[in-house]
């Protein structure tokens, strides 16, 4: 069998993370068995659908890394596909057309809800005789194409995250509306079960991989597929992602799409890396991989049934391994954005030697990308703010002492090395008889007005190499 699968947005908002998560799912199973992952952009809604939607899916996917083999297709421009099956299952006494207003619907789901019955609609058009609808069209009504489904129907299938899964017939709220209403003789916009089912057909997919809150619609598509005459594809419904309170994620939990996350300063490996693991274990239990790597181990006997509980604290360490791994010069790019809307004065041209310092001496500590704004604020400014950690350390006994030993060892004009930095430290420890630790911890407060950061000795040769160290250091013994 020739696998192909497909991820099939609405353009009704931007790339949710679900739907970025149900997309490295297919890609990890297309590139697995050598298949083909289609892109096709389900925008039959045309009040809620926005281009600028679109663009936020196409280039999220893209920055994701989760490149598609064909696409992206348009369902709007499909509409004569989907109307040609509708009336195929008209000719075959599959569908008919419904008259019910919109008045009537409701005052049938109101009588259900006051008899305490699920809501349903009860087929009372589907035996109407010619001379009923001509009666109905006479009066103006409107007629939606419903299908139909025999209450007594079982449909199953073998899942392939849960197994055997088996609906009944009667559990589906009655036949199915498969395109809105339009003028006696037409047929209106195709509805979203129709849509998919042809569209699925159409582009041969094998596998259909999408989220647990599609199961419902999978039992109604499956007899669509029959309906059709086509071959039902394979289906596997991943588990829903929870927040840490096992509830479903919303835009409570502080961010709900890859364009959040890329605003939080997430990167897109560690991104892709984490939602892989949002419902899939890999054999060997490593968490730290590529998409690439994933995909020689990606198989659903992995995948859970149970919903993936979004962790932040696993999210950040990878993030955090990411930007460890990236060189100075990677990171920079990466940098310079948030720096420059911060307001720090650089030319990235002519500074880009000491900018690399920056970025290199930061990326060590760094868990996501906008942490560097504060964590190097004190390498741009010309002075330093002192916390209150800082001053205290500043006000201890033998502090001013030290640090003005430090300061005459400095000079006024000698080029730091990390060689030089490393031995004046040493030498001020042993002539005043203080312990290193007192030492660099005084100098890191005095150097970046704090006592905790980025590795000392490199933010002081950055200093330096801008004449601010010594300043620095008047700065506190004057404290």
């Amino acid at each position: 069998m020739s696998i192909r699968v497909r991820l099939a947005p609405s353009p009704t908002g931007n790339l949710h993370i679900g739907t970025a998560r149900t997309a490295v799912f297919n890609w990890l199973f297309a590139k697995h068995h050598g298949g083909q992952f289609i892109l096709r952009i389900e925008d039959t809604d045309t009040e809620r659908s926005k281009p600028e939607f679109t663009e936020n899916i196409v280039s999220g996917l893209h920055w994701l890394g989760l490149d598609w083999d064909e696409g992206p297709f348009y369902q709007s421009q499909r509409l004569d596909l989907y109307r040609q099956a509708v009336q195929t299952l008209l000719d075959k006494g599959l569908a008919y057309r419904c008259y019910c207003t919109p008045e009537e619907l409701e005052a049938m789901r109101e009588e259900q809800k006051a008899k305490k019955q699920a809501p349903r609609y009860d087929n009372r058009h589907r035996h109407l005789t010619p001379e009923q609808q001509q009666a109905y069209e006479a009066e103006g009504r409107t007629a939606v194409i419903r299908f139909k489904i025999d209450d007594d129907r079982p449909i199953v299938w073998d899942d392939l995250v849960r197994g055997t899964l088996t609906w009944a017939g009667r559990d589906l709220g009655g036949d199915m509306a498969i395109a809105r209403a339009a003028k006696p003789g037409e047929i209106g916009q195709p509805l979203y079960n129709l849509a998919v089912v042809v569209d699925d057909v159409d582009m041969k997919i094998s596998h259909v991989i999408r989220g647990e809150d599609h199961i419902a619609n999978t039992a109604k598509q499956i007899l669509l597929y029959e309906a059709l005459e086509q071959p039902v594809p394979k289906f596997a419904h991943t588990p829903l992602i929870l927040n840490p309170n096992g509830q479903k994620l919303s835009k409570r939990d502080g961010a709900t799409s890859v364009n959040d996350f890329q605003q939080l300063g997430y990167t897109a490996e560690a991104l892709a890396n984490y939602m892989a693991l949002l419902g899939w274990s890999p054999p060997d239990a490593e968490e730290r991989f590529t998409l690439d790597e994933a995909a020689k181990q990606f198989d659903f006997a992995r995948v859970n049934k149970a919903g993936a509980r979004f962790d932040w604290d696993k999210l950040n360490w990878l993030n955090s391994q990411v930007l460890h791994e990236l060189s100075p010069e990677t990171l920079l790019e990466q940098l310079i954005p948030y720096w420059q809307e911060a307001g720090y004065e650089f030319d990235v041209e002519s500074d880009r030697p000491w900018l690399l310092q920056v970025a290199a001496v930061v990326g060590a500590s760094l868990t996501v990308l906008p942490d560097a704004v504060e964590m190097s604020r004190p390498l741009f400014t010309q002075s330093v703010d002192y916390d209150e950690k800082a001053q205290q350390q500043l006000a201890m006994e033998q502090v001013p002492e030290t640090l003005a030993a430090v300061r005459d060892k400095l000079g006024e004009s000698a080029e730091l090395t990390e060689a030089t930095a490393k031995d004046i430290i040493k030498q001020v420890t042993k002539e005043l008889k203080v312990k290193k630790g007192l030492v660099m911890k005084s100098l890191r407060a005095a150097l970046t007005g704090a006592v905790q950061g980025p590795d000392l000795i490199q933010s002081w040769l950055i200093l330096n190499a801008r004449g601010l160290d010594r300043q620095r250091l008047d700065q506190a013994i004057n404290h």
